[in-house]
């Protein structure tokens, strides 16, 4: 993060061809900003392949307090929101689409949300104005979903209008297309986490870059998240456990074979019997399961240790003949190691 002086807020606006919106959203930043608090607004070009790049040029030269940062291929909103909370010199960091579809006006509420005593409040659409097929009813159930799993008890995590304290989400690393999952890797780690309805507008410029595969990619994001939020630290308890199963299925899979041959032989034709197939199969299944999880417990360790990275979150200590150490300065002790 830039040693610059630090600001109240950091609006952080992905974009990937989006030349139609630049302007007049910018021009909405500014009038629902201006005089209210410090505040910059950091536009990442997401090797749009359109006019973005010298919109936001003129945009940067007709305002001190815009940043653009530019980059050299189309590497996803992940990665994008990443490089924005990198550059952030706010005490708050608000990302928002470029498409026009959130509206600036609802970010000093989240801000006064924000100042109630939660570290993270999330935007949602409770009147969304996209394709029901396309957008609003997978977005719906991929919502359900990640509530569920995660226990993380949201409407809308994939609405981008967010508000997020700098120091909530400095040890979340980003990758994949991991950002909707923020709030519930934030709560994980102890951040308060709350929502809030916000306004979702047509998209009047533009085509929409999502479609139903990104429900699928959501899916396949949750597993991994849920994965590493279970078993990040303990990933033999998951490994083993079914190498226990499949143990215990070759175990009750030889009795009945046992039982067959030797008790009620007019049952068995041991020369067809799948019996004789899935008790090795079950044993091999379960040797290979526990091997897996010390494998992956030694590259667990080797991760952690190599980088010399806590498996825990200091909110605050007190002891005697010193001051109270907060969370901030122990995640700072943190990003040293890394």
């Amino acid at each position: 993060m830039s040693d610059q002086r630090r600001l109240e807020l950091s609006i952080i606006v992905p974009v990937f061809n989006e030349q139609e919106s630049l302007e007049s959203l910018h021009q909405e930043i500014c009038d629902s900003l201006g005089g209210k608090y410090t505040y910059e607004v950091i536009f990442i070009d997401d090797g749009s392949n359109d006019d973005s790049f010298s919109v936001l040029g003129n945009i940067r030269q007709a305002s001190d307090n815009v940043r653009v940062i530019r980059f050299r291929k189309n590497f996803g909103q992940t990665a994008a929101l990443a490089a924005g909370f990198e550059h952030a010199r706010g005490d708050v960091i608000i990302p928002l689409d470029a498409d026009g579809q959130n509206d600036p006006a609802d970010i000093p509420a989240m801000v006064t949300k924000l100042n109630e005593g939660y570290d993270i409040v999330s935007g949602w659409r409770r009147k969304r104005h996209d394709n029901v097929v396309t957008r609003t009813l997978p977005s719906r159930i991929a919502n359900w979903l990640i509530s569920r799993i995660t226990g993380v008890k949201l409407h809308d995590f994939g609405c981008s209008l967010k508000a997020y304290r700098a120091d909530s989400i400095r040890h979340i690393r980003l990758y994949g297309e991991m950002h909707r999952f923020i709030p519930a890797l934030a709560s994980w780690g102890g951040e308060k986490v709350t929502e809030m309805v916000v306004n979702h507008r047509p998209r009047t410029r533009g085509v929409t870059k999502y479609g139903l595969n990104r429900t699928f990619k959501v899916v396949l994001d949750l597993i991994t998240i849920k994965f590493l939020a279970s078993f990040s630290t303990k990933p033999i308890h998951i490994f083993g456990g079914l190498g226990v199963l499949s143990g215990l299925g070759a175990f009750v899979s030889g009795l009945i074979m046992l039982y067959q041959k030797f008790l009620s032989p007019e049952h068995l034709a041991m020369n067809r019997n799948p019996l004789l197939v899935l008790t090795p199969l079950l044993i091999m299944a379960s040797i290979q399961f526990i091997l897996m999880g010390l494998l992956a417990e030694l590259l667990v360790r080797i991760y952690h240790e190599s980088q010399g990275r806590r498996i825990y979150m200091v909110d605050e200590i007190l002891e005697a003949g010193s001051a109270n150490t907060t969370r901030s300065e122990t995640d700072q002790d943190d990003r040293g190691k890394e």
